[in-house]
């Protein structure tokens, strides 16, 4: 079964069902990522269990409010470990807020710190859940909802609560994938929605965040960035990544390409070599895939405006210097970086970034006016699903690189 498919309500031969067969790669990925996470054949040295898994991921969709998914969870953790099924349902309804929000590093990008609902529960629930499923979901909620308050006391107080370093990964790799695949899944039934009705104009731009000024710092080699940057970034993990000459060959089957090897961040990634194979193979396709569909620098400015909305400065940095070169355009990229997603950036490259950042608030408020205008502005359907899959992959992206290390020049 293509989970995908299940909870968008997919029939083989229907519209969205074309539309994804078009890029079967990242179907395929998509799948074998889910399965990776919830079904591993190897699982890694950790010891996450199914209870676990699925008692985070019923979690995670209850905060996203995606009926679906987290009754499917739900009917799972029921069968496996059933004291947990309505402590994480009391959890979820505890916890529920929108986002995201956050705090940025001492600078600039202060002006657009925004406070938010640290999840609290009560002694009681706590009880229930156990010290080990309570500190996974505190951490889950964090993903969720205000992922720029990554920190590493954060990874410490995992470790405190028994969560080993692989163990880690996998969880952040849980949260992070259904941060993707829910998207993907709301996205498709508004895209379906959307090619109902005639394209309109733009949505109207609200001020939802207000952009830092613009500030030129001289990069000091090995000090963490307090501004969105165009600059080639560090980043520094907060887990011990494994030994390059430790490395096995389904490590390197997950890294998919040998070079990844000098990387520190896909050495820690390694730790859940399945999950990071599939994982890679999906990004591949959905950012590097020539095939029709829209073009390689707007697929890059859906990463990097996803990027800015989260508050991720590594990601950003990577795809707004992507969006720069192959779009021309670097001064309109840089304005997405020093003014924000309100940025004006023209007519189409609005919209776009309407449509990546509605996407990207949790829960998710894409509509049919967004995909309206996405069409007033040319995409045709194949364009649209490739910025769903570009501005969801980056909230995957982005969970995990503010979950588990920090950008450093």
């Amino acid at each position: 079964m293509d989970v995908i498919d299940f909870l968008a309500g997919i029939a083989p031969g229907d519209w969205l069902d074309q539309l994804r067969r078009a890029r079967p790669e990242t179907r395929a990925q998509a799948q074998r990522s889910h399965e990776a996470l919830f079904t591993p054949t190897a699982p890694v040295a950790g010891q996450v269990s199914r209870a676990e898994r699925h008692a985070v991921a019923a979690f995670v969709s209850l905060l996203h409010q995606q009926a679906e998914a987290a009754d499917w969870h739900l009917q799972l953790l029921q069968e496996l470990s059933p004291h947990w099924f309505e402590a994480v349902r009391h959890a979820a309804a505890a916890g529920a807020t929108q986002g995201p929000y956050g705090h940025f590093p001492a600078g600039p990008l202060t002006a657009e710190d925004q406070d938010g609902t640290a999840l609290q529960l009560p002694q009681a629930l706590r009880a229930v859940l156990g010290e080990r499923l309570h500190a996974a979901l505190l951490h889950a909620h964090f993903l969720v909802f205000h992922p720029r308050d990554a920190e590493p006391q954060r990874v410490r107080a995992l470790e405190a609560a028994g969560w080993q370093a692989d163990d880690i990964v996998v969880l952040s790799q849980l949260v992070a994938f259904l941060s993707f695949q829910l998207r993907v899944v709301d996205g498709l039934r508004v895209l379906a929605a959307g090619w109902q009705v005639e394209p309109g104009p733009a949505v109207r731009r609200t001020a939802s965040q207000q952009g830092a000024a613009a500030a030129v710092a001289t990069p000091v080699p090995g000090a963490e960035p307090v501004v969105f940057t165009q600059a080639e970034l560090q980043w520094q993990p907060w887990l011990a990544p494994l030994d390059e000459g430790a490395l096995t060959p389904r490590h390197l089957d997950g890294l998919v390409d040998a070079s990844r090897a000098k990387s520190p961040y896909f050495r820690l990634l390694a730790r859940d070599p399945d999950t990071l194979g599939a994982r890679t193979r999906t990004d591949k396709d959905i950012f590097y895939n020539p095939a029709a569909g829209l073009p390689r620098a707007e697929r890059e400015l859906a990463a990097a405006a996803t990027s800015r909305y989260n508050g991720c400065i590594y990601c950003a940095s990577v795809h707004a210097r992507f969006a720069s070169h192959f779009s021309h355009r670097k001064d309109d990229v840089q304005r997405l970086l020093d003014e924000g997603v309100q940025a004006d950036l023209g007519a189409r490259w609005n919209a776009i970034v309407d449509a990546s950042v509605a996407l990207t608030a949790t829960p998710q408020r894409l509509e049919v006016a967004h995909v309206a205008a996405l069409r007033a502005q040319g995409l045709d359907a194949q364009a649209a699903a490739d910025l769903v899959h570009a501005a969801a992959f980056f909230n995957w992206a982005n969970r995990l690189m503010l979950s588990l290390g920090a950008p450093r020049y």
